[in-house]
């Protein structure tokens, strides 16, 4: 048989006549056709094999089957033939050819799980740890499109297309020939294929296509189901040793001759050796009785497997682990594992062995010791391949069937594997030191003591640790023999261990009131995720499909189709109460786990595995249609989780670290409410609670040996998940408003309770926006009290926010006076008088005053005359607080605010005359004196400009500066004013403008017209210009011609090259201010050659000034 992915070998076993040698099977034929003759494989009547096929449903054959087919198909199935010969002196003929019949595979379910990812009879995304996700919705078409070519699909169309022909069945050998119809671009092409098989499992194939891959090729497989659908069509003939005992020499020799011709090119070298060594008396074949028979069948020491090309397993693997999780690569090795479930489910011996090939590959990984060398993590998806690699070890070993040799054989294999350095940790990135759960049962005293003493837990830990489990386990045969377990007392001295003085088993222990636990671990987000696999498996009993009722048959024609799973209460065979179904028990078994109290485990993995587990588990329980017997047990868990104690995570009194209920809560309030609202609400606003940021937490009784705290340090915890969970307790939250919408009483209950366990501002604005929405829907008139909910949830996230930075605390602030607009004119008037704790004095003016003021608002709320005043009031009131408070930034929104009211507007005024010399800056005064001449009030603008000028300066070299502009306004404005307020303001600018070019443009302005001449209010003055001579224009003068001086010195302390143009231009503008000057020319002349004489070293400049200047 083929073994590790090699060849088979020529022969099984050796063959011999009767009496040759001692060695010699003692079996024969007796009686029965001549030399060559054969026989179809037709059972007692086709209906009859049909039915023992599994074709025909049970009760449906046509006639009973014969004792020597039911004998000779378990011997077949059970019996190696070596076994069958030597246990019987004479076979007769007839009873060789129904063993030899039978021994060939029956189903097909085993050929497609050899040639085809997924039978379509379960789903891998039901295993545990996900390891597999079935394609559904839009992918559906695809999926089948895919399936349409897997290798037994392929197979099927081979088959019904008439391509399998030459079927011939030797012993336990079969062949034939397939014809691979022409492609567009291949021509047709004929296989030969051959299959040996024992005991009804196909034991090597091979096939002339040269397939390379992990399941058998299509051609293989539609001559299997050639065989076992169409029996009765196949030739059968006894093992050839038989037919060779039957000839005499002339015979034989005739034999060898025909069969040297016909293939003389292929056998010839192998014959002629085969002669010469038979011809030699001390050859090694002479020292051998028999000869080999590869179609004799099985002998006693083969293992009985299903053929496995292990080379290309570990070649496939190898090739996934390499593309890092490109290309579908994850999916595939998800769905490899998916088949080492099927195969443990089918009880395929293959299943270890094509894990421990996986595994071996895995371990190989070169990128484990590169990411232990620089500190990295996994990703998530091949950390998720990793658990499921050790969630199905542990499946291995505690198979109770497997032999003890076997489990020693994997229990060294595990340890081996766990040894090495970067095998990867449980928990992800790092250890987490964990008892030994095992030793706190009654065998836990001969346990591995190097496994709980490790630094570090790997992933094959529970599998080591449940090698030393057994299934004679206390606890756990109680459990097998009764399902009443925990209502028995036993007090007798060798179970006293196990039981309370009650009789309960010691890990079911429960008390109210305090936060007690035996399990460190919570069921759901597990390694091994024992909730999901009971549920799985529960919900798999109870699924209702064809091949439920109806045989394999109908699996071959309908597999590939997509049908919604439909579940049924089948009875299940024994009840713990009356009326209970494996559907029920399934539910309530997931709503146990979903509800059990259990700590937020270390390590951001393991955290994120708690999270994704569980919204697992919720999406399943979500495919369920709720009935009245499921709403009753919802009822009765939902009341038992409140009053459950530390059990439960829904208990009155919970551990600070517990993993929240939101998400679970969220979905038992949803299936409750059509049904009893009371107690959905109430076990929704029990899961509302977030303790882990509670300052001061309830602490449990801490006397007790088992609480939590006394294993896990009370600590601010490392919550990786935290924005997570926040976000899911904002979606109950916000299901609760929904819900409640039109209900007094339970808004302001979901609203205390908001306000009470929430603590992130984001999320509460968020559920302040979702109740805004739902109370302001288009087809209905707009629910007060919802929009009370949610301006009062607004209300509270401006106090959070008031002093720490949000960047989205100018879009609160917005949405918060159209909430207060829609809710009504008292809510807007209420938050500008309490302002000073919702809002800072810039948010007050800017955007609240000034957004209530609108006449959108006045619009939208129809106010009347009165209304408006008195909303016009509370904004100058608050207008004048905030200038006040900030007159920087408020005192401008506060002068447009008070306009319309003398009294207000003047005091604001005040308020930035007093101001101005101390906490405003020039930019704002420039501000402020720009709107108040925009408003007609240019002495006003005049004053706030002199002020403005007084906290100004500006070097020679800031000749781009920001405010020039607001400079320049100001000459111009106090110009426009008349000779006195220019000679007021030109000192101001001589002392805080040092830049010559903004000097001189002023300079020139000034002189253009003649001061007053711009008509302002009326006022006009003579026609005269100022003289450049007279003060104020004199000083200005001789301001400027010194910044030029200055600025000329300080630019050629630094200046390069090429610049020196850019020099020269600035100096021609420096020309035209002195010639300005009565004795301009001179001046500027005597500045010309000081240059020359200082900077006589810059020989090029120099050449280039006398050039423009002489």
């Amino acid at each position: 048989m083929a073994e590790r992915g090699q060849l088979p070998p020529p022969a099984k076993r050796l063959c011999c006549r009767p009496g040759y040698g001692s060695g010699c099977r003692p079996g024969q034929r007796a009686g029965g056709a001549g030399p060559g003759s054969g026989a179809l494989c037709a059972g007692p009547s086709s209906a009859a094999a049909a039915a023992a096929l599994g074709l025909l449903p049970l009760g449906k054959t046509q006639s009973p089957e014969s004792l020597l087919d039911i004998a000779a198909r378990k011997v077949a199935e059970k019996w190696p033939f070596q076994r069958v010969e030597e246990r019987f002196e004479r076979i007769p003929e007839p009873v060789q050819r129904r063993i030899v019949y039978w021994s060939f595979p029956r189903s097909e379910r085993e050929i497609c799980m050899y040639s085809s990812f997924n039978t379509g009879a379960e789903d891998p995304a039901a295993a545990p740890g996900g390891a597999a996700t079935t394609p559904g919705g839009a992918a559906d078409a695809a999926a089948a499109a895919d399936e349409n070519r897997l290798p037994f699909r392929r197979g099927i169309a081979l088959l019904d297309g008439g391509c399998v022909d030459n079927v011939l069945q030797v012993g336990f050998h079969l062949s034939g020939t397939v014809t691979e119809p022409a492609m567009q671009s291949e021509p047709e092409t004929v296989c030969n294929v051959a299959i040996s098989f024992d005991r009804c499992k196909i034991t090597s194939v091979t096939c002339s296509c040269g397939n390379k891959d992990i399941f058998y090729c299509a051609h293989v497989v539609a001559l299997s189901l050639y065989r076992i659908r169409k029996p009765d069509q196949v030739k059968l003939h006894l093992p050839i040793s038989e037919t060779l005992f039957q000839m005499n020499r002339d015979q034989l020799q005739k034999f060898v001759q025909y069969l040297i011709t016909v293939h003389h090119t292929e056998v010839l070298p192998t014959a002629q050796k085969l002669a010469d060594e038979i011809l030699s008396q001390n050859s090694e074949i002479n020292q051998v009785h028999g000869a080999p028979d590869p179609t004799a069948g099985a002998s006693i020491d083969d293992e009985n497997c299903w053929h496995l090309d292990e080379e290309q397993v570990q070649e496939q693997v190898k090739l996934f682990l390499s593309q890092g999780g490109y290309h579908g690569s994850g999916k595939q090795l998800n769905l490899l594992f998916a088949k080492v479930r099927e195969m443990l489910k089918m009880r395929d011996s293959n299943g270890a062995r094509m894990l421990t090939l996986i595994t071996e590959q895995f371990m190989a990984d070169p990128r484990l010791s590169l990411w232990r060398q620089q500190g990295t993590a996994m990703t998530d998806k091949y950390r998720q391949l990793w658990d499921e690699l050790g969630a199905l070890w542990m499946c291995i070993v505690l198979n109770p069937h497997c032999k003890l040799e076997q489990k020693a054989s994997w229990l060294k294999q595990l340890k081996k594997w766990n040894s090495v350095d970067v095998c990867p940790w449980e928990d992800g990135n790092h250890g987490n030191e964990l008892p030994n759960l095992t030793n706190a049962l009654p065998q836990g005293a001969n346990a591995n003591q190097d496994s709980s003493n490790r630094p570090h837990r790997t992933v094959f830990t529970r599998a080591i640790e449940a090698c030393d489990l057994h299934w004679q386990d206390s606890h756990l045969q109680h459990i097998i023999s009764s399902d009443l377990y925990t209502n028995y007392c036993y007090h007798d001295d060798t179970e006293n261990s196990l039981f309370d003085s009650h009789g309960w088993p010691l890990w079911h222990e429960l008390h109210r009131g305090v936060t007690s636990i035996t399990n460190l671990e919570g069921w759901v987000g597990h390694p091994l995720d024992p909730i999901g696999t009971l549920f799985s498996s529960l919900m798999e009993a109870c699924r209702v499909d064809d091949e439920s009722f109806h045989g394999f048959s109908d699996f071959t024609e309908n597999m590939g189709q997509c049908k919604a799973l439909e579940y049924q209460h089948l009875p299940a065979h024994k009840f713990l109460e009356e009326g209970e179904s494996y559907l029920t028990l399934a539910v309530e078994v997931a709503l146990i786990g979903l509800g059990q109290q259990r700590i937020m485990p270390d390590g951001l993995y393991a955290q994120e595995k708690v999270c994704r587990n569980e919204e697992q588990l919720i999406s399943k329980l979500q495919e369920i249609e709720l009935d009245d017997t499921l709403v009753k047990i919802f009822r009765k868990q939902a009341v038992f989780l409140l009053e459950a104690g530390p059990y439960s995570g829904l208990g009155e009194v919970i551990h600070r670290e517990s993993v929240p209920m939101h998400t679970f809560a969220k979905y038992l309030f949803t299936s409750l409410l059509p049904h009893d609202a009371e107690l959905a609400y109430k076990t929704a606003l029990r899961a509302m609670r977030l303790l882990v940021l509670e300052s001061t937490a309830p602490s449990g009784d801490m006397s007790r040996p088992h609480h939590i705290a006394s294993v896990v340090p009370n600590r601010y915890p490392r919550w990786f998940t935290l924005s997570h969970i926040e976000s899911q307790q904002c979606e109950l939250a916000s299901t609760m408003l929904t819900a409640a919408k039109g209900d007094v009483r339970r808004l302001e209950t979901v609203l205390e309770s908001i306000q009470k366990n929430i603590h992130s501002s984001s999320h509460i604005f968020k559920l302040a926006q979702d109740a805004f929405k739902i109370a302001t829907l288009m087809d209905s008139l707009p629910d007060i009290t919802l929009l009370k909910v949610s301006l009062e949830l607004g209300l509270q996230v401006m106090r959070m926010t008031l002093s720490t930075l949000n960047w989205r605390r100018r879009e609160m602030v917005r949405w918060l006076v159209t909430c207060a607009t829609e809710v009504g004119v008292y809510a807007l008037d209420s938050i500008m008088q309490n302002w000073f704790t919702l809002f800072t004095p810039t948010e007050a003016t800017s955007i609240v005053a000034t957004t209530v003021m609108s006449n959108s608002t006045i619009v939208r709320l129809h106010l009347d005359c009165h209304q408006q005043e008195k909303l016009a009031g509370s904004a100058r009131t608050l207008a004048l607080q905030c200038a006040m408070k900030d007159p920087q930034n408020c005192a401008l929104s506060a002068l447009t605010l008070c306009e319309k009211d003398h009294i207000a507007f003047e005091t604001a005024y005040q308020i930035v005359l007093d101001a101005a010399t101390t906490g405003m800056s020039y930019s704002q005064l420039f501000t402020i004196a720009r709107y108040m001449e925009h408003r007609g009030y240019p002495m006003r603008a005049y004053k706030l400009a002199t002020l403005a000028m007084t906290h100004l300066n500006l070097s020679y070299n800031q000749d781009t500066h920001p405010a020039i502009n607001d400079v320049l306004w100001a000459c111009a404005l106090s110009h426009s004013l008349g000779k006195n307020e220019l000679a007021a303001i030109i000192p101001l600018v001589v002392k805080s403008v040092k830049c010559a070019t903004v000097l001189s443009d002023i300079l020139r302005r000034c002189t253009l017209t003649t001061p007053g001449m711009v008509g302002l209010h009326g006022r006009r003055n003579s026609g005269k210009l100022m003289s450049l001579d007279k003060a104020p224009l004199r000083q200005l003068l001789d301001a400027t011609i010194g910044a030029y001086i200055n600025t000329t010195h300080s630019r050629l302390t630094h200046i390069s090259p090429r610049h020196y143009s850019e020099f020269i231009e600035f100096l021609s503008k420096a020309r035209e201010t002195f010639l300005m000057a009565h004795d301009g020319h001179i001046q500027f002349t005597q500045f010309i050659d000081n240059l020359k004489q200082i900077y006589k070293g810059k020989k090029k400049l120099m050449m280039l000034v006398r050039e423009r200047f002489g």
